[in-house]
């Protein structure tokens, strides 16, 4: 989806948002206002990162800081509402991720500074002017860099090297993932491998899209990075187990409940990195002031009870190469 059409479907939801105001919370600290395309239960590990960060440089929740938090449960359709609730809050600054929060934030504010997490492409989707001085309220870390797709795709070879077909998961809804898809089909065409790509708009639809992976006779899988394949990761994970193919993740979240392989940013560490910016701009400073930061940790998790249900023999390369390997 290109960035016109994206902030065009974000619009139109904005049509819908009530009219009503919400009360402002009365209270002298300040206010953080926290926004999630994910959902708070699944995503904690990560999320947790953000109060681990704030305590490190001094801040206790309830003491230092008030804090609001809103979820889409990996319905980015609802992004746009649950970003115009937490501005009428008037917050002194949100913390919005993945890149569709901070774009649905960025779509009702201009004023309140925006701390995006695990952006991609932030000049593109036009957040901000560039990343060394974004010129605007959004600023934040970015969670897929170029070249983070085609490694996955490297890695899923490295994972079945016989492998002639290779399956992809999409969100259509989400307009990283279309850019991730460039990159992993020019990967695959580089590699000599076909591709088979199913387009999802719900998390419904990803058990038809094995299904199709099977018909087609697919011999590994790429899921790309995307929040709402992260809120439903243990049932990608069943899915991909039943229909005995090695699947390759974006976040070592899916690995750690029961996928084979991720490579790519730990969303923690990103979370906790949010900290600092939240902390310079309680301090004053601007968010067109503060570049926008690479990932600040990138890691290849494996989980060898998996590879075992799979009958699949990880490879003594990749293993030497694991971070962290999950028994």
């Amino acid at each position: 989806m290109k960035r016109r059409a994206f902030l065009a479907m974000l619009a139109a939801s904005a049509a819908q948002w009530p009219r009503n105001g919400l009360a402002q919370t009365p209270s002298k600290r300040p206010l953080i206002g926290f926004l999630s395309a994910s959902s708070k239960a699944v995503a904690a590990r990560y999320y947790s990162g953000f109060t681990q960060g704030m305590q490190e440089l001094g801040y206790v929740e309830g003491r230092d800081y008030a804090f609001e938090d809103r979820y889409a449960d990996g319905d980015l359709a609802r992004l746009p509402l649950l970003a115009a609730e937490l501005v009428r809050l008037k917050p002194d600054v949100v913390v919005a991720g993945p890149l569709a929060a901070a774009l649905a934030t960025k779509q009702v504010t201009a004023s309140i500074p925006i701390v995006g997490v695990n952006l991609y492409d932030p000049v593109g989707f036009g957040l901000v002017a560039n990343e060394a001085r974004p010129g605007t309220n959004v600023t934040g870390i970015l969670a897929l860099v170029e070249g983070l797709a085609g490694k996955q795709v490297e890695i899923a070879l490295d994972l079945v090297p016989s492998a002639s077909k290779m399956g992809a998961v999409v969100n259509v809804n989400n307009p990283t993932n279309l850019l991730q898809r460039r990159e992993v089909e020019a990967a695959a065409v580089k590699l000599g491998v076909s591709m088979a790509t199913v387009e999802v708009r719900t998390a419904d639809e990803i058990g038809a899209a094995f299904q199709t992976f099977v018909r087609e006779r697919a011999n590994i899988v790429v899921v790309l990075g995307d929040a709402t394949f992260v809120t439903v990761r243990r049932q990608i994970a069943a899915f991909a187990l039943a229909s005995r193919l090695p699947t390759v993740y974006s976040f070592r979240e899916h690995v750690e409940d029961g996928g084979l392989i991720s490579y790519g940013t730990d969303l923690r560490a990103n979370y906790r990195r949010a900290a600092y910016y939240v902390n310079r701009i309680l301090k004053g400073d601007k968010p067109a002031d503060l570049p926008i930061e690479f990932p600040t940790k990138v890691e290849l998790v494996i989980n060898l009870a998996t590879a075992k249900a799979l009958g699949l023999t990880i490879p003594p390369t990749l293993l030497a190469r694991a971070d962290e390997v999950l028994e």
